[in-house]
């Protein structure tokens, strides 16, 4: 148990050191984005700006989320506080969906009145620039979150590799703005950007939406643990009513188990037990729930199987 408890310290350690370094470059990649468009007077770069400084807001919200999702679970909450990274990334979607809002209002000054850019080449090069950092880290962030099953990390990740795509698109138009001379590709870029947040804002808030209805996990990794169970109930006569939900990243498992009604307690807390500790070594920050049941409940005929699935 103290292993298990040390991976978990470490594990929080490690997404909360993470989300603090997000905040950091988020305000670092905002400053150079504010440059840029300051140095260029662009609307396509404040639109890139715009959503920066949502990402700065997130990241200080999924820093919050992700120590309130760590905190042990107490009488008030005796299945944890995993969801509350959910909210993080719900707040995210709607987030950037303002930041659309405000980049379609630019657009529409613009449009009205598009002007050239000043000191474009210098502005570019520093934009260029934020978007590497920006592209580094997401692949950070989205990596890590995986690995440590942290939807706010990974939503956060999400978000900044679209920032990163949105980037080096107005860039490349930028530089065939100035290049022909065109004006009018700048607000028209701005528009562009505005479309992609807004899709990109419903999808992080639909996901999140799904992880708060208590999602199941995915048929792989369903099968998965169907296997895992099977090679590990020997004595059992039956499984049955396997339910999964997700919460962050934990994982709750839940199924009926049929045993000889003459078996003891004691001889079906060894199946449960041995069950337990195979899903728990492959899977983790799982929680399980075995309902032992005598071999009257079994939905299939005895003997079709060892140990099925009903």
């Amino acid at each position: 148990m103290t292993a298990i408890a040390d991976q978990k310290a470490a594990s929080k350690r490690r997404v909360a050191t993470l989300a603090i370094w997000s905040i950091v470059v988020a305000f670092v990649v905002t400053a150079l984005k504010l440059l840029a468009w300051r140095m260029t007077g662009s609307v396509a770069l404040y639109s890139d700006a715009l959503e920066s400084i949502a990402n700065v807001v997130t990241a200080m919200a999924a820093y919050w989320a992700i120590l309130v999702s760590h905190t042990p679970a107490d009488e008030d909450h005796p299945f944890g506080h995993h969801k509350a990274e959910y909210f993080s990334a719900v707040l995210e979607g709607v987030l950037i969906v303002v930041a659309a809002l405000l980049i379609l209002a630019q657009v529409w000054q613009s449009l009205r009145n598009p002007l050239p850019l000043e000191e474009p080449w210098p502005g570019l090069a520093v934009n260029t620039g934020a978007a590497f950092i920006n592209a580094a880290w997401a692949w950070v962030l989205i990596r890590n979150g995986r690995a440590q099953k942290s939807p706010a990390l990974v939503a956060d990740g999400q978000h900044i590799m679209t920032d990163v795509v949105t980037s080096f698109g107005v860039l490349a138009g930028l530089v065939a703005a100035v290049l022909t001379g065109w004006h009018l590709l700048d607000p028209l870029l701005a528009l562009l950007v505005a479309i992609n947040i807004l899709y990109q804002g419903w999808r992080v808030t639909s996901e999140s939406l799904s992880g708060l209805m208590d999602r199941a996990v995915d048929v792989q990794e369903n099968m998965r643990i169907r296997d895992i169970i099977s090679a590990n109930s020997k004595g059992a006569l039956e499984v049955h009513d396997l339910k999964t939900r997700i919460a962050g990243r934990a994982t709750f498992i839940e199924f009926h188990l049929v045993v000889d009604a003459g078996m003891s307690v004691g001889e079906s807390h060894v199946i449960c037990d041995r069950i337990e500790d195979a899903l728990k070594a492959e899977i983790p920050s799982v929680r399980i729930t075995i309902h032992v049941e005598p071999d009257d409940e079994a939905k299939l005929p005895r003997g079709t199987a060892a140990v099925p699935f009903a």
